[in-house]
């Protein structure tokens, strides 16, 4: 009886796996592509040099706490979106996406404001003491040239997932991937031509490959404001959308309330990430390069639990706002255990590669052999990242965000971020089982999400006018 009650959680029906492959597969071919191209992108710069893909590993970790930020501020509106989608209030989704585009803008302005001002301090800070000044001046320019286009792109960028994540919402995910597929073959393109000098194109190295970055976040941006306008039909949120900027006041106060801590979240999440591989810069810039490789090629494979996390997100929240709590309890368990499965396997693909992915780069052994050894230690943990990836993606869908706040940044600033500073400050322990150590907390971090999601505290309709 045990055994079929189980079966009956965990285990769901043909109409469930259709509707979770339609949201899911077209994220899985988006962020794959992204990560493909991004891998190409890494090998591309480091076959200029080692300096150069540390330099570029350095700033991109800058503009992914940008980008989480982007994700943080316009969640706490998404999360009013969904539920308003599974609602069929199209006025409702309006409104957020309106909200949107002011979280948004100001971002982008505070942004711009401080890469730009600030670069030369942000990137200098992750040069150890031990580098020699010839290195760390060479690896300082390339990575302040590299910002300084960069900053460009994040006006597309951020326009991009406006749109995009309003689009994911309402169920729409293949538009979003499509743009993206056609940019990312643009970067890819622009990349070869500019970072080499090909077909009559000038040799531009680090500052080609920011130049194609930022051509593919304009097409990517383009394509989907121009598809949202000409099918404007299928999206009913955009007719009317720009006519007023006017929100509802107490729509207005729910979405910040609960965006904030989201938004707070995110960067703070993003910013332990950064400090985290200043922690582990400290053994050497040839640390940041090792890790560089293996996050690229991690996040390559790590495509399956960030897709499950999002489509916990559209799925549950659209029962919640639907009123159906039975199916979003149901459905967040099936959710976490295909996670785990399918992660299960491609763990164990992960394993089984990392010796060999690694030497596609251009780079010195030692480098090449501390990156698989990283590897190992993400490929065995990767089902542990997904459970606690849906049990946050589950407690956002109703709203909780202050507990997704304590789950995460609190978490990670509390307990991750002083245990690898004191590893790496106060201790002589070798890299690796260093960064063993700090990936091993996230056991901590499943045992909290389960006892979270067992009790039901993320189970609220926020949009019901009840």
């Amino acid at each position: 009886m045990n055994t079929l009650i189980l079966k009956n959680n965990l285990i769901g029906d043909k109409k469930f796996y259709r509707r979770v492959i339609a949201i899911v597969l077209p994220l899985i071919i988006q962020n794959t592509i992204t990560n493909v191209v991004s891998l190409l992108d890494n090998v591309m710069v480091g076959s200029v040099g080692t300096l150069q893909m540390s330099a570029v590993a350095i700033v991109n970790q800058l503009i992914f706490v940008f980008n989480l930020c982007i994700f943080g501020g316009l969640a706490g509106a998404g999360i009013f979106s969904t539920q308003y989608a599974g609602a069929n209030d199209n006025e409702g989704v309006r409104h957020c996406f309106r909200m949107k585009i002011y979280i948004g803008a100001a971002m982008f302005v505070l942004a711009s404001i401080i890469f730009t001002t600030l670069s030369t301090p942000l990137v200098s800070s992750y040069l150890a003491e031990d580098t020699s000044p010839a290195d760390a001046a060479a690896t300082l320019g390339y990575g302040v040239d590299y910002l300084k286009i960069m900053v460009i792109g994040l006006l597309p960028f951020t326009i991009s997932q406006i749109y995009g994540s309003s689009l994911r919402e309402l169920g729409e995910t293949k538009l979003p991937m499509v743009a993206s597929i056609i940019a990312i073959f643009i970067n890819l393109i622009f990349n070869y031509l500019l970072i080499f000098g090909k077909f009559g194109f000038p040799r531009l190295g680090v500052s080609g490959a920011a130049i194609a970055t930022v051509m593919s976040r304009f097409v990517e941006a383009i394509i989907i404001i121009a598809v949202v306008c000409v099918k404007r039909k299928n999206f009913p949120f955009i007719k009317g959308a720009f006519r007023s900027f006017y929100i509802p006041g107490k729509l207005c106060k729910d979405i910040f309330t609960k965006g904030m801590p989201l938004l707070v979240n995110e960067f703070l999440w993003a910013a332990g990430m950064a400090v985290l591989l200043q922690c582990y810069s400290v053994r050497g810039l040839e640390v940041v390069a090792a890790v560089n490789i293996s996050n690229t090629i991690n996040n390559l494979f790590n495509v399956i639990f960030i897709s499950m996390g999002s489509a916990v997100g559209i799925i549950v929240g659209q029962h919640l706002g639907a009123d159906n709590v039975k199916e979003a309890k149901v459905s967040v368990w099936r959710l976490i255990a295909l996670s785990i499965v399918i992660c299960l396997v491609m763990g164990g693909i992960m394993a089984l590669l990392a010796p060999y992915i690694p030497n596609i780069y251009n780079t010195e052994t030692h480098v090449k052999e501390m990156a698989t050894k990283f590897l190992y230690v993400v490929a065995g943990l990767m089902p542990v990242f997904s459970f606690a990836h849906c049990c946050y993606f589950t407690l956002r869908s109703g709203g909780r965000t202050i507990l997704t706040f304590v789950f995460d940044s609190v978490f990670t600033w509390g307990i991750v971020v002083p245990f690898a500073y004191c590893l790496a400050t106060f201790t002589t322990i070798s890299i690796v089982p260093l960064y063993l150590a700090v990936q091993s907390l996230e056991f901590i971090k499943c045992v909290v999400g389960f006892i979270l999601v067992k009790k039901g505290y993320w189970i609220r309709n926020i949009v019901s006018n009840k």
